[in-house]
């Protein structure tokens, strides 16, 4: 009987006036979610089990300061390699960039692929979609169902049982097109941040990459990525932050 007792409590389930009668989840997205959920448990706490029930809970709870602190993370960096010259020297992402790159992950995990890929990549740039790179793809006739069509068929389905990783780790392609971009940024010599045409050209520059396949399957060559490379410094700054 106690056995069932825990692990009908464990569940976001509370039947408290304070709540509605129907399941309601836990959401961490603010702070008055989370408040209001403390206090519901707050008529358990005057007793043992109530509050052990409620300490085993409260890591599940993030406070909002760690989740501004791992946004700022996500929004200050993007995975790329070491590179010979002094940290303060090196170009930095520009906000559609980095948004880019976030949409990335999350079109790895819906596909449920195990790593983000330059497909990934492709697709992340138009999921975006207000950089020059987008729109440069776009007026080419290169959309993301198009992209994602052909990822598919590149790469095929994954098993359904099977679920990505948080935040899926970058392949190797992926990771030498994000490299190439800061590296051809950095040899410029010119001002600016690293913008998501740098990026669209890295994933050109991997010739056997999928992202590379993707986009010559649809028409994108050597004369198009000349073009673009033209516009590659005209992004307008945007930040997010």
């Amino acid at each position: 009987m106690a056995a069932r007792a825990l692990s009908i409590l464990s569940t976001s389930t509370f039947h408290s006036p304070c709540l509605p009668k129907k399941p309601t989840t836990i959401s961490s997205s603010s702070s008055r979610s989370q408040n209001s959920f403390v206090s519901c448990l707050s008529p358990l706490s005057g007793s043992l089990f109530g509050e052990s029930i409620y300490q085993s809970l409260r890591p599940l709870i993030p406070s909002p300061k760690q989740g501004l602190f791992h946004s700022a993370m996500v929004l200050s960096m993007l995975p790329t390699a070491k590179h010979d010259i002094a940290p303060d020297k090196i170009p930095k992402w520009s906000a559609r960039s980095i948004k880019s790159f976030g949409m990335a992950e999350l079109e790895a995990r819906k596909l449920k692929y195990p790593n983000t890929g330059t497909e990934a990549l492709l697709m992340g740039i138009l999921v975006e979609g207000t950089s020059r790179a987008a729109r440069f793809l776009r007026e080419n006739g290169i959309t993301l169902f198009k992209v994602r069509e052909e990822t598919v068929k590149l790469l095929g389905k994954s098993d359904m049982y099977f679920f990505s990783p948080e935040h899926p780790p970058l392949t190797e392609p992926a990771q030498r097109a994000l490299d190439w971009a800061v590296d051809e940024k950095t040899k410029s010599g010119e001002g600016g941040e690293i913008t998501t045409t740098h990026m669209l050209l890295g994933i050109w520059s991997e010739k056997d990459s999928a992202g590379h396949k993707i986009l010559a399957s649809l028409g994108f060559d050597d004369v198009k990525a000349s073009e673009l490379a033209k516009s590659a410094n005209e992004e307008v700054s945007l930040s997010y932050r």
